[in-house]
């Protein structure tokens, strides 16, 4: 059983405790009523006993305190509120306790502005994040060494995730009930909670799906270009020659537009599409190279541990279906 510790820091936002304590709890009665055991153990974890919440409208009693947590696999961080500097002080206790549960095998996910508690941790250093829109100049001033992208982004990386802005965090947890469980699961949780799973196949990428939310026309083509021929070898003069751009104004434009350069983005989307593969098939290492347009397994395995933390037999062992 997964232990998910949901966080109940002061000023966190009620609905983004609330939520992902419903929806996992759900994907528990799916597997109940279906005759299976249930999948996660999921408690809310604070630094005191009750935490009062949006002027004590609300009073959250938290069934751990930190300290009493020993083990955990899952740590989800709310959207909080009101002053973001405030709201890290009086939190402050919760960060070397995520950081130490992470480096201990736990993932950590931000949920919209929980990236700023997130980022307070020192994890997030050189990776990528997302967050609310409105708060994005306040991020890049507090953390200038995270990478923030588009607000609207589910990002992953080293078992790391955030999601962007008010609802897309419910894009997020199913992103996580789908990976803790299966495809399946997480679509009856999206026609239970009424949300658009938004990937219907393996051209769809969810961290990609933001990074189109832009007016250049030709780079949106280009994109999905490379989507649906990621097995291809495409270089980038044949790209900026079939959509009549000068190279070197294509690679500017392309990396104004999706905040990736065009090898970036082509290779995440070939191990977007392998960990799928491995997700969701028995197909050995080298199958889901090839079907993914690698052929150097030396390439391949590198690509694929910079972008997910994971060697591909590591994830392959970690998250395909079992059966």
């Amino acid at each position: 059983m997964k232990h998910i510790s949901i966080l109940v820091p002061e000023t966190a936002v009620i609905e983004a405790v609330a939520d992902p304590k419903y929806l996992f709890n759900a994907v528990n009665q799916f597997f109940l009523s279906s005759g299976k055991a249930a999948l996660f153990q999921i408690e809310l974890v604070g630094l005191q006993k009750e935490i009062k919440l949006e002027n004590s409208s609300f009073s959250v009693h938290t069934n751990k305190l930190i300290s009493e947590i020993s083990k955990t696999d899952l740590i989800l961080i709310p959207a909080i509120s009101g002053n973001l500097e405030f709201a890290i002080e009086a939190n402050k206790e919760f960060l070397p306790w995520i950081k130490q549960h992470y480096e201990a095998g736990a993932e950590v996910a931000s949920l919209c502005i929980g990236a700023f508690l997130l980022a307070s941790t020192g994890l997030l250093n050189g990776k990528k994040c997302s967050t609310h829109w409105i708060h994005a100049n306040d991020f890049r001033i507090m953390f200038p060494l995270v990478e923030l992208v588009d607000g609207s982004i589910i990002t992953e990386e080293n078992g790391i995730y955030s999601s962007g802005g008010a609802n897309s965090y419910w894009n997020l947890l199913l992103y996580l009930a789908e990976k803790y469980t299966d495809r399946d699961t997480a679509i009856l949780a999206s026609k239970f909670f009424a949300i658009d799973i938004d990937r219907d196949n393996q051209s769809s990428f969810m961290m990609f799906k933001g990074q189109k939310d832009h007016e250049d026309f030709e780079i949106r083509q280009a994109q999905e270009f490379i989507e649906a021929n990621f097995q291809q070898k495409i270089s980038v003069d044949q790209l900026a020659t079939q959509f009549a751009i000068g190279r070197r104004s294509f690679e500017r434009r392309f990396k104004k537009a999706t905040n990736n350069t065009i090898v970036e983005y082509m290779q995440r989307v070939k191990i977007e599409a392998a960990k799928r593969n491995f997700e969701r098939s028995r197909k050995n290492i080298n199958e889901v190279m090839y079907d993914v347009g690698y052929t150097d397994t030396k390439a391949f395995r590198t690509i694929f541990k910079k972008i997910t933390g994971l060697t591909p037999i590591e994830y392959r062992n970690r998250y395909r279906e079992k059966g």
